[in-house]
């Protein structure tokens, strides 16, 4: 699938973009999310129960928090944080471990390293290496899910040429993409390319909607209905190439269309706890 032609000028022409992807300028108080991110992620590790900073890898980011629920975990449930492969690490999302872990499983979030210091292909491997040695921790299913930048490495997870071991992929029983990217090649008419060094061949090596899904997962599309265009079209995009159901969350952007993960009983949290 990956002979699909890369984009170009003349393909995107009329298309902004740089306001594409943009969603702090189009959010009410878009700006102060991180901050709240991180304060309630900070609160919630000071009560929950698990080991942070478990090293998975030889890079500095190469670093994961478990988080345990009280009795024996169901099965291992993981969230791999977004930030355009730029920003952000896992002490930014532990709250949203609570949804999960209230629900009887283990939650695994890892860091991982930033572009530029590295490519995106690079990342994909090292998020394989996250949750491999994760699962060698838990006992059980594997549950992925991930925002944006996370939704597309949680998918990537389970594409044809995963770089998870057989009997690691084989163990993952649902992946749900909470407003990925799945079409990176737009990308590359952005900004921030700069700094994530994308090129054609990369750029569809790494979009996921290019490339077929190993079977045995069950995969969901989740995206906010007041998300900007871009994001309901690569949200739409991999439900469509993978026939998969998309859900779009009625009121909801793209900086709190993960707060249901928080709530153990909220529609999002059982999306990616249960069987469809």
């Amino acid at each position: 699938m990956n002979s699909i032609a890369p984009l170009s000028e003349t393909d995107i022409s009329g298309i902004d973009w740089e306001d594409a992807f943009a969603n702090a300028a189009h959010i009410p108080g878009g700006e102060g999310y991180p901050d709240h991110w991180q304060a309630a992620a900070s609160a919630f590790r000071s009560t929950a129960k698990g080991q942070t900073d478990i090293v998975y890898g030889e890079a500095p980011r190469a670093r994961l928090d478990l988080f345990l629920p009280d009795g024996p975990a169901r099965g291992l449930a993981v969230f791999i944080h977004g930030g355009f492969w730029l920003a952000f690490d896992k002490s930014f999302w532990s709250h949203l471990a609570a949804g999960p872990l209230a629900r009887g499983w283990a939650v695994a979030l890892p860091s991982y390293t930033l572009a530029p210091e590295t490519r995106i292909g690079q990342i994909t491997k090292q998020i394989g290496q996250a949750v491999s040695h994760a699962a060698g921790l838990v006992d059980g299913p594997i549950l992925l899910s991930g925002h944006s930048a996370g939704g597309h490495l949680a998918t990537r997870m389970v594409c044809d040429d995963s770089p998870l071991s057989v009997g690691v992929a084989d163990r993952i029983a649902r992946v749900v993409s909470i407003s990925g990217l799945h079409d990176l090649r737009p990308l590359q008419l952005h900004s921030m390319n700069a700094k994530l060094g994308l090129d054609p061949t990369e750029a569809a090596a790494e979009s996921p909607a290019l490339h077929r899904p190993r079977s045995g997962a069950a995969a969901t599309a989740w995206v906010g209905a007041a998300e900007r265009p871009e994001f309901l079209r690569q949200s739409a995009l991999i439900a469509e190439a993978w026939d998969i159901p998309l859900v779009s969350d009625a009121g909801c952007h793209h900086f709190d269309v993960i707060d249901g993960l928080f709530n153990p009983d909220h529609p999002l949290t059982r999306c990616v706890t249960e069987s469809l």
